[in-house]
């Protein structure tokens, strides 16, 4: 009788440690799910953010709202003050790994828009467009049509350089990160030039919102950014900035352009603030398009 009951307590004891074990193998299945899970819901998609993150810079920077659209093609901002959208390429957000760099992306754009270089690119082009229209001699036409060329490519390094700062300020406003965009503009695709002698892509706009953020945001260079991308950026940049600031008259000019870029850049921030999203440029585009329209009307009838 004893052995009986020997014998079922152990058959006891053997079945319920056999239990705990396949609910102990079952719990850490379950965690090891749950953990994948949860890796898979950290991707980051930028798509999914574009609303959150630019209407956070509209806010903290007082700017009027707009309606932020992604694309699958370039699309002009240049109607902006009357269609109130922006937009934005899948190409462009696609380079951003996380919210600053994100907001780089879309404070670039708007910073574009408050500098009015799409309005006045437009404008410009529309304008010696038309002139080349009316003239008769072919040479001179051609030499209108060179003129739209050169200015709008000699016009836009600079432009895209004013619109990255005033980015630069948006994004600080809102508390973002403005070293990101240096990150995201050298994961663009650079010029050919660029390439060929080895050089960072797009190492001119990248190099003036370094200098930028180092005399108006020191605090924020100070901080840094933790990514490969900016080390490797600093450690090709380091010998100019070493070079510079061992040269009195150089740190001298380079202050005076930051300071003359700062004041700048904040007039035409308040200009666009006062005027409610609309500038001198915006009403010029807005009168060529109209006579452009007329024009095409006109000479289809």
């Amino acid at each position: 009788m004893k052995k009986t009951l020997v014998s079922l307590v152990l058959l006891t004891a053997f079945v319920l440690s056999a239990n705990v074990g396949m609910a102990a193998t079952k719990k850490t299945a379950t965690a090891k799910k749950t953990t994948t899970t949860t890796a898979v819901s950290t991707v980051y998609v930028p798509a999914n953010r574009v609303d959150a993150v630019g209407a956070y810079i509209l806010s903290k920077n007082d700017l009027p709202s707009v309606t932020f659209k992604v694309t699958d093609t370039t699309a002009s901002n240049a109607d902006i003050a009357t269609t109130n959208v922006l937009y934005l390429t899948k190409t462009e957000i696609g380079y951003a790994g996380n919210d600053n760099e994100l907001a780089a992306i879309i404070a670039d754009e708007l910073g574009a828009v408050i500098n009015s270089s799409a309005s006045k690119n437009t404008a410009f082009s529309n304008l010696t467009s038309a002139i080349a229209g009316n003239i008769k001699s072919t040479k001179a036409q051609n030499a209108a049509l060179v003129l739209n060329n050169y200015s709008t490519s000699s016009m836009s390094t600079k432009q895209a350089q004013n619109a990255d700062v005033t980015g630069v300020d948006l994004m600080v406003k809102a508390g973002y990160n403005p070293l990101a965009m240096i990150v995201v503009l050298g994961k663009m695709d650079g010029s050919v030039l660029e390439t060929v002698t080895g050089q960072p892509s797009n190492i001119k706009r990248t190099m003036n919102i370094y200098d930028y953020v180092s005399y108006n945001y020191p605090t924020k260079l100070k901080a840094g950014y933790a990514c490969k991308e900016y080390r490797n950026f600093i450690s090709y940049i380091q010998p100019t900035i070493t070079k510079r600031n061992s040269s009195k008259s150089e740190l001298a000019k380079f202050r005076k352009q930051q300071a003359k870029l700062k004041k700048q850049r904040q007039r035409d921030l308040n200009t666009y603030k006062a005027t409610g999203g609309t500038s001198g440029w915006d009403a010029s585009y807005s009168i060529l398009k109209s006579l452009m329209n007329s024009t095409e009307t006109s000479t289809s009838k």
